[in-house]
């Protein structure tokens, strides 16, 4: 079984475990002519490249995309980041490993998760809504895969139960907001916090990596999640057709903008207040996770890598108060009062 994880490697470490093959591809200089293996291998904690430069052929013959491999190999630094340089890659007989050490999962509990849904649909008071929510969290084909679902393949949540953890805090934030704005339906607001990105159940696929379907290619999770709610609400006898027009729209216009892939632009208080959440939400997830891949690299220096959905480095403010923090004249920096928060 997998022991060593690709969030714990340092320079210099021999290396023999298993990963996930992302990425394949022989290369070839066009200077020298030479021909090497390039890999992107994963685990649960993050993926790392890797190179094969001597007698790759065969090996990489019995493999794809999508396999699990046990690897033999070097750390190396390469550009400042962590790489491979390998020396043996075989293919894993299917009983060496078990598949959730290869794909991150939420750190929530996902059957509490799942239970925080249902316990906030059962408190809908719009019968319709709630029918209509409880239709699709509760349809057995539907329920597995939204506890098993990412909300995204990179930018936030990007891991098993994403999805579900998505939901759930937006489920928070948008109680939080319809009490301070009254003239929001707090019903029609959660049906879109709820069925928003539940296109994203068939968008994407995540049995033994995150990635695109082909009509998720095709379609994109908001034309396949409007689909999907239309014929929801077609099932349901007398369900208003105007009722059915709204939450389609808090669907169709929750990007905000026809740039970033609406079909219509927000034009109710609860579909600008959908986008906004969402918004905040995935920035906010994707905020933490950068943090915390640097938190656990331990690298020297204030500022984390480049977050790619803010397109910039991060300032990694705990550690930069702790280093300019006044001396309280025992030699040792004296907490700023940020920094006790964040320790409380």
């Amino acid at each position: 079984m997998k022991s060593q994880f690709i969030s714990s490697l340092a320079d210099g470490q021999v290396v023999s475990s298993l990963f996930l093959v992302r990425e394949k591809e022989v290369r070839t200089s066009v200077r020298s002519a030479k021909s090497w293996l390039e890999l992107s291998l994963a685990d649960r904690s993050g993926t790392i490249p890797a190179k094969m430069w001597e007698n790759f052929e065969a090996s990489a013959k019995a493999f794809e995309c999508d396999d699990v491999v046990r690897v033999g190999g070097r750390v190396k630094i390469y550009n400042g980041q962590k790489e491979l340089a390998l020396d043996e890659i075989r293919l894993a007989a299917d009983g060496d490993y078990d598949i959730a050490d290869f794909l991150p999962h939420t750190k929530e509990d996902v059957e509490k998760l799942y239970a925080s849904v249902r316990s906030a649909i059962a408190g809908m008071k719009n019968p319709w809504l709630r029918q209509l929510l409880s239709s699709v969290i509760d349809d057995p084909d539907l329920a597995p895969r939204l506890k098993r679902a990412p909300a995204a393949m990179t930018m936030h949540h990007a891991y098993l139960g994403g999805l579900l953890e998505h939901i759930v805090s937006l489920a928070g934030l948008a109680a939080a907001v319809s009490v301070h704005y009254p003239e929001l339906d707090p019903d029609l607001l959660l049906a879109g916090v709820v069925l928003h990105d539940i296109g994203k159940l068939d968008e994407l696929r995540y049995v033994r990596s995150i990635d695109y379907s082909d009509h998720g290619r095709l379609l994109g999770h908001i034309m396949i999640g409007a689909r999907l709610v239309r014929e929801k609400c077609n099932q349901i006898p007398g369900f208003p057709a105007p009722l059915a027009v709204l939450v389609e729209h808090l669907i169709v216009s929750h990007h905000g903008t026809h740039e970033f892939g609406s079909p219509s632009l927000p034009q109710i208080p609860e579909a600008v207040m959908l986008h906004f959440l969402d918004e905040v939400d995935s920035k906010m997830a994707g905020m933490r996770a950068t943090l915390e891949a640097a938190s656990a690299d331990r690298g020297p220096g204030n500022w984390t890598g480049r977050n790619p959905s803010l397109r910039r480095a991060l300032l990694r403010a705990n550690k930069f108060l702790a280093e300019n923090a006044p001396s309280n004249g025992t030699g040792e920096a004296t907490p700023s009062p940020a920094t006790q928060v964040r320790k409380e």
